[in-house]
This record gives C-alpha cells, structure tokens and sequence, in this order.
C-alpha cells in the first residue's frame, strides 16, 4: 500500500515537473504588437507593405503571499512557431522581387530582419522579441482562402531545451490591401500610370517600392525631398472619393477592427477620425505611425489609462512592468474581441475571455489591495435584482473602519456605475468602479490597508445624479 502510496504521488508530481522546473512557477504571455499586419500578395507592379509581422512576449515568475511576481528574460528561451503555416515562397511572389524592392539577397521564407516561419526570440529589455515573420494569410492546407487570425505557438524552454509553458496568441495578417480587389483602381498599373507627370518616375521601372518615393514610419524610409509621406498621400489623394477605412485597411472580408470597442459600436473614424482628418492632422504636423490616438486623451479613458510619455500603447508598459498588450490585447483587438482566436490566450489563463484582471494567475493569490487603474481584486458582489427607486450609497460598515470596509449602494437603471474615494481635500485616492451595471442591489469592498487614517469621501457618480458618503479610516 505504501509503495502505491509513493507511486500515486510521484504520478501526481509529474504532469508539472518539466525539464526539472515547476511549470507552473510561471506564466508566459504574448502577442503581436498590431492588430494586423498586412501586405501585398503580389509583388510584381508595387509594394506598399511587405510580409512583416511582430510577436512580443513576457515571462512572469509567479509570487506567492511572500513574493512579489518577477517578468525574467534570463535562464530561458522563448520558441515561436505557426502551427499549419510553414512556408511562404509559393503563397506569394516577394522572393522574386525582394531585390529590386529592398535591395537584399534573401533566403526562402525569411523576412527582411532575418526572421523564418520559426525561430528563437530575441531578449530585448524585459521581454523576448522577434521582428519581420514574413507570414502570409494562407496555411499549408489551403492555399486560396486567406485566415488572417491563425494561432502562433510560443514555447517557454529551460536551458535543457524542455519545453515549460506554451501560449497561442494570434499573430494577424491579411493581403487585403489590394487597391485593386477593392473595387477601387482597374490595376497596379494603372495606379503607377497615374505617376508619369511625376518629374523622374518611370512607371515601367518595375516593380516599384511606393515608400522609396513617399516617406513610410512603418517601414523606415525617409522617401524623396518634397514628395509627401505615403500615409498623407493615400489619405489626401481619397479623402474626396471614401471614408470606407476598409478599402484599404484590412479589410471587408478580414475586418481587423475587432475588438470591445468595435462590440461596443464604435467605428474607426471615432478614434481616427475620417479620412480627410487623417489627412489633415498631418499636414498640420502629425507624424504618422508615431502618432497615434491615446487611451489616456480627456475625450477617451482619461489619465488613469493613459501610455507612458511620449509613448503610443503598444510601446507603453504599467503594471509591474508588463505592456499594456498583455493583460489588455493589441491595438484593434483589445480583449475580448469577436474573433475566437483572440481570446484563446486569456482563456487558457485565466479560464474565461476578456482583459487579464484575474490576479492569482500571476501572484499566485488574490492581493487584498489595489491594483493597476485602480482595479480593486476583492470584486465586486451582486445582493439583489429588485429595481430599488434611486441611485445611492446605502451603507458603509464598518465606519469608522480599520482594515477593509464594505460599501453598499443601489442602482435603479441600466448605466454606466463610477465609484471613486476621495481624500479630504479633493485628491482621488481609489477608482473602485467604472462600469455599465443592470439595476439592483451591490456592494463593493475597498482594499485592505491601502487607506490611511483620515476621513474618506466616497462619490457614486451615474448617467443622472452623483451621491456622496463620508467613510472613517482609523
């Protein structure tokens, strides 16, 4: 029976032993830094964009009670791989062609930054990187209907090779960029045909980089003295014809725009504004690509959410050091979104879709404190669905208060719900919600010892009224 005993237990042991470390001692989290990245699928006439896609990733040693979470980039390696995607010489011409567009010699499927279908990603900073996948929308087993949202595979590894922890985060690409399938030009031709009263553009010099001539952020390229960035010129050359982003950007069929906001009903224009506004701010100075819209403007989610400086949100970094993407999702396909594929990653670790807020899968255990935003992990708890007359805060207990108190309040219609806790003298201490609620009965904890002793204003601000309530902590 013992021997049983000590069988059983090893047997238990093993499924999170690998290579001789605790699999689950740590999470690893990955995305790719666009929503979607597109590029032509023939090469032949022009190149707006070429196969060029981007995953990052983060590798968290989880805490405990004890120990705070660690992001490492040491003692591993990080793994990437397309599952079902393993070639791309064949699903497009950019081999044929690489040379007169980008001036180098490159071998089959690998990108212009020296990156294959598979690979090692490098360590840069607090995260593992590689740039320039030159991954096309078609897998192996279909090679005519594109799959802009396929699954990577990221693999966390110990130093014997053993892999510790796997992920699956979409990495996006869509050839509908087409200026032709859109409905729009006859031909790639007769779009450069339209450059011959161009002073030295010879349009049977083919094919031609369009960004060799008009600046691109995007692809590094200081174009030609006088000319415009090929962003403004797209822009102020269409702002007439369309305000239909998805003529160019992917897509009618791909629809990169995805995410909680496009569930919500926005539209690009909301964020972006319309095509002659593009056009406008960057003929007013605006740098394309570089500058972007902010989560942080007063018009959007306000300071609380705001990047770091001088920094759009898939440069920027809070909470422990982590990148916004990895707890909220990439530009376009913030968490959750309406493509399955996005939302696998989070599913996997946390057991449901949506932004990364459950807080043990990193620290190993629910933090009675505030976390990034203001977030507060106790949650938040529904005690009734009877329709109450009015909003308010009902009851504060304890109050005076030591260690934690309970905030109950009602909401009589469906609306947004901001609850905040000021100090005395107006700074806002606690975000503790912001949320659309259904009307009934809540209560809401504050995190424990984060209030100093002092008096508290708690404010409950909804779509019709605001109402306060004073709080004690001793």
């Amino acid at each position: 029976m013992k021997s049983k005993s000590l069988l059983a237990l090893l047997f238990a042991i093993i499924p999170f032993i690998w290579g001789g470390v605790a699999a689950d001692e740590y999470i690893i989290l990955s995305w790719n830094d666009l929503g979607m990245h597109c590029a032509n699928k023939d090469f032949q006439n022009l190149c707006v964009l070429p196969p060029y896609n981007n995953i990052k990733a983060q590798v968290i040693k989880r805490g405990s009670a004890t120990a705070l979470p660690v992001i490492i980039n040491t003692g591993f390696t990080v793994d990437y791989s397309i599952p079902g995607n393993t070639y791309s010489v064949g699903k497009t011409n950019f081999w044929s062609y690489a040379f007169q567009l980008f001036g180098v010699n490159l071998a089959p499927d690998i990108g212009l930054k020296g990156a294959g279908l598979t690979g090692t990603m490098s360590t840069v900073d607090n995260n593992y990187f590689v740039e320039g996948v030159p991954l096309t929308p078609f897998q192996d087993n279909n090679l005519v209907t594109e799959n802009p949202f396929q699954l990577a595979l990221i693999e966390l590894k110990d130093g014997n090779g053993s892999v510790i922890k796997t992920t699956q985060p979409v990495i996006p690409v869509s050839n509908e960029i087409n200026c032709v399938s859109s409905g729009c030009h006859s031909s790639e031709t007769d779009i450069l045909n339209a450059h011959e009263q161009e002073g030295g553009f010879n349009p049977n010099n083919k094919p031609i980089l369009c960004a060799s001539c008009h600046s691109s952020n995007a692809l590094g390229t200081a174009g030609k003295p006088g000319v415009p960035s090929l962003s403004l010129a797209i822009h102020g050359k269409h702002k007439d014809i369309t305000n239909d982003c998805y003529k160019c950007h992917p897509g009618t069929n791909a629809q990169c725009f995805r995410d909680v906001m496009h569930s919500a009903g926005m539209v690009c224009q909301d964020c972006h504004g319309s095509v002659a506004t593009v056009a406008g701010t960057i003929e007013n100075g605006r740098n394309p690509w570089l500058q972007e819209p902010s989560c942080g403007a007063t018009n959007c989610h306000g300071s609380n959410y705001a990047e770091e400086t001088g920094k759009l949100f898939r440069q920027s970094r809070g909470h422990g050091g982590l990148f916004c993407s990895a707890c909220h999702g990439s530009p376009h396909a913030i968490q959750p979104t309406v493509q399955p594929n996005d939302n696998v990653q989070n599913i996997a670790i946390q057991g449901h879709s949506g932004v990364l807020r459950k807080c043990d899968v990193c620290h190993g255990y629910t933090p009675a404190s505030g976390g990034p935003h203001g977030f507060n992990p106790t949650g938040l708890e529904e005690l009734s669905r009877i329709i109450p007359d009015k909003n308010e805060i009902t009851n504060i207990f304890p109050n005076p208060f030591t260690f934690q108190a309970t905030i109950s309040f009602t909401v009589a219609e469906t609306g947004k719900i901001r609850m905040e806790v000021f100090s005395s003298n107006g700074a806002r201490i606690l975000l503790l919600l912001n949320q659309q609620m259904q009307p009934g009965s809540y209560q809401v904890k504050t995190p424990v010892n984060i209030l100093k002793p002092g008096a508290y204003i708690v404010k409950l601000r909804t779509n019709k009224n605001t109402g306060y309530r004073k709080m004690i902590a001793q």
